[in-house]
C-alpha cells in the first residue's frame, strides 16, 4: 500500500523546495521502503513474465500501428533514441515513430526562429503543439501506443514495465544531485510521474517525482500504479 513520508521534505531542505505541500503530502503517496535489492530481484522476474505475455497479445497490433506509420512517408517506422538507464548506463529506447522523417532539422529551425516555442523548449523538453508530430502520430501519443515496442526493452533489461521516464544526456544536467537517485532503478514505460498529470506536470515537480519513487520502490507500490496508468490512459491526460 502506499504511505505518506513527511521524510522527504524533512531529510533535505532543498529537495524540500522543489516539491509542493500538495505534492508531498497527497500526490506522491510515498511507497513504504523495503529491502531494495530484493524488491528489485522480484520485480526484475514479474517484469519479465508481464512483458513476455503483453507483447505476444499485441503482436498483431504492433504489425498493423508499424505499418501504418511506414504507409505514411516509406521511412523506418521504429524510432531508435540513446536514453539514461540504471547505473546512468545509456541504452537504446524503442518507439514507434510518431514525427516526421526530418524532425531534428525542424526542430532547429523552430527554435531559431520561435523564440516562444524556444523558451518552452528550454522550459519542458517538450512543446504542446509541435509541428513535428504526424497527424497519426499524434494519435500514437494520446493513446500512449507509440511507447508498445518497449515491451522489448523490458524484456531486454533496458526497462521496467514502472519506473521513471527514461531520460537522455541533455536532460542529466536539469536532475542535478538527484540524478543519483534516478539511476538507482531502470526507467519505466509508465510511472510515478505518468499517473501524476504527465505532460502538464512541470520539469521541477517531475525531478522531485522520479526522486520521490527512486526512494520508495516497492513491488506493491509498483502493481497500484499499474493500476492508475488504466484510469489516466483512458483520459489521456497529460499526453501531448
Amino acid at each position: 500500500m502506499y504511505a505518506t513520508d513527511p521524510a522527504i521534505s524533512d531529510d533535505n531542505s532543498a529537495f524540500a523546495g522543489n516539491v509542493p505541500d500538495s505534492f508531498r503530502y497527497k500526490d506522491a503517496m510515498v511507497l513504504k521502503r523495503t529491502d531494495r535489492n530484493l524488491s528489485l530481484k522480484i520485480g526484475r522476474v514479474v517484469d519479465m513474465m508481464v512483458a513476455i505475455a503483453v507483447l505476444l497479445a499485441v503482436l498483431p497490433v504492433l504489425a498493423l500501428l508499424c505499418c501504418a506509420t511506414w504507409l505514411q512517408d516509406g521511412a523506418n517506422p521504429i524510432f531508435v533514441h540513446r536514453r539514461i538507464g540504471l547505473g546512468g548506463r545509456s541504452f537504446p529506447c524503442l518507439k514507434i515513430r510518431t514525427m516526421v522523417r526530418d524532425a531534428d532539422a525542424r526542430l532547429r529551425h523552430l527554435l531559431e526562429t520561435d523564440p516562444a516555442a524556444a523558451a518552452e523548449w528550454t522550459r519542458d523538453q517538450k512543446l504542446r503543439c509541435d509541428p513535428r508530430i504526424t497527424p497519426f502520430g499524434a494519435f500514437l501519443r494520446k493513446s500512449s501506443l507509440d511507447e508498445l515496442p518497449q515491451l522489448l526493452n523490458v524484456i531486454a533489461g533496458h526497462m521496467s514495465l514502472v519506473g521513471p521516464r527514461p531520460i537522455v544526456q541533455g536532460e542529466v544536467a536539469r536532475y542535478g544531485r538527484y540524478f543519483r537517485h534516478y539511476c538507482l532503478v531502470r526507467p519505466g514505460i509508465t510511472g510515478l510521474w505518468q499517473v501524476s498529470g504527465r505532460n502538464d506536470t512541470s520539469y521541477r515537480r517531475r525531478v522531485a517525482i522520479d526522486t520521490v519513487y527512486s526512494r520508495s520502490k516497492t513491488v506493491l507500490g509498483d502493481l497500484a500504479i499499474i493500476g492508475r496508468t488504466v484510469p489516466a490512459l483512458m483520459l489521456s491526460r497529460g499526453s501531448y
